[in-house]
């Protein structure tokens, strides 16, 4: 038997830094009023010069530094992306190439927020096959291409980032169980309306700001917590663990009222809840990578310990994956 576990993370934040007070001088809004409803006091920003496999690559790089393997060694390239450099070639074939990765395959997925968990559990197919051995998985967003920096609804809460995983053929399973669910008649509750074979590129899109991302944040928030609990105990129940067995649970950082939600209706304390939205905001398909990267880094995630990464999007699709560190 073949197992797949994490052997390695990383993640990549730009440099600048965009506070709550920063944009009190772009919209109409305030430091008060946003961290109240989003738990988000500020947000990194991406270079005008820097594309989204810029992100990724260095988050990359420290993911197989920490792993301690080679890019040579890679057999496989995924990256989650809703804001890919371009549209083709996809943006895991610009890793591979930076990277020197020659023997490994490459390709993107589109799961918005949940693009690292469904990442995760494509990567954990391919391994436990036995096809590959080493597969690199990349989160990572340049988010504020697509926010209309005069809509204060949505503009408070995206930010840019990315975060990586090293995924190995193990001796013993570092990932327990999965569950992946989606509802794609509640589309158009998230998305960017433009740009695809459905509505091209135009002057009328262009005017219309029909390119940048739209949401019906109240009717998500619900479908949000919902999902994200049925998500977390249907993959506990798969690998025959209970809520009481959790160590860590690492929800997708949308909103931090959604994640405190998500952890009262499981029955978990806050101590068992890890977020750092506070920091970066929704970061989409980066932030649990971002997450679980540093909750490593605070020894958050101890070895031997029980983690649920719990993920919800656009799509919408959601999903979870229980990982024993």
């Amino acid at each position: 038997m073949k197992f797949a576990k994490i052997i390695g993370v990383g993640k990549y934040l730009p440099k600048k830094v965009l506070t709550n007070r920063g944009l009190e001088k772009m919209v109409n809004t305030s430091d008060e009023w946003i961290i109240a409803r989003t738990g988000i006091k500020e947000r990194r920003i991406a270079d005008k010069n820097e594309a989204t496999s810029d992100l990724a690559l260095k988050a990359g790089v420290d993911a197989l530094k920490n792993a301690r393997i080679k890019a040579q060694d890679l057999d496989l390239i995924i990256v989650a992306t809703i804001t890919p450099d371009t549209q083709f070639p996809s943006t895991a074939s610009i890793i591979q190439s930076r990277l020197g990765a020659k023997k490994a395959a490459c390709f993107d997925i589109s799961a918005a927020c949940s693009g690292f968990v469904y990442s995760l559990i494509i990567a954990q197919q391919f391994i436990e096959s036995g096809l590959f051995k080493n597969v690199l998985i990349i989160g990572a967003e340049k988010l504020s291409m697509v926010i209309d920096w005069t809509d204060r609804n949505t503009c408070v809460l995206f930010g840019d980032g990315a975060g990586a995983a090293v995924v190995s053929r193990c001796e013993k399973p570092g990932i327990l169980s999965t569950y992946m669910g989606g509802d794609g008649s509640l589309g158009n509750l998230l998305m960017v309306p433009a740009g695809g074979s459905r509505i091209p590129t135009s002057h009328e899109t262009i005017d219309q700001k029909l390119h940048y991302l739209r949401m019906q944040g109240n009717e998500i928030f619900k479908l949000a917590v919902k999902a994200m609990t049925d998500a977390a105990k249907k993959a506990l129940l798969k690998a025959k663990l209970n809520i009481s067995d959790i160590d860590c649970l690492i929800t997708h950082q949308a909103n931090a009222r959604i994640i405190l939600a998500t952890g009262k209706r499981l029955g978990l304390s806050q101590d068992k809840i890890f977020m750092n939205i506070n920091k970066y905001g929704n970061t989409s398909s980066a932030s649990i990578a971002i997450a679980l990267c540093e909750a490593i880094e605070s020894k958050r995630i101890k070895k031997g310990g029980i983690v649920v990464l719990d993920a919800f999007g656009a799509g919408l699709a959601w999903g979870a994956c229980v990982i024993k560190w």
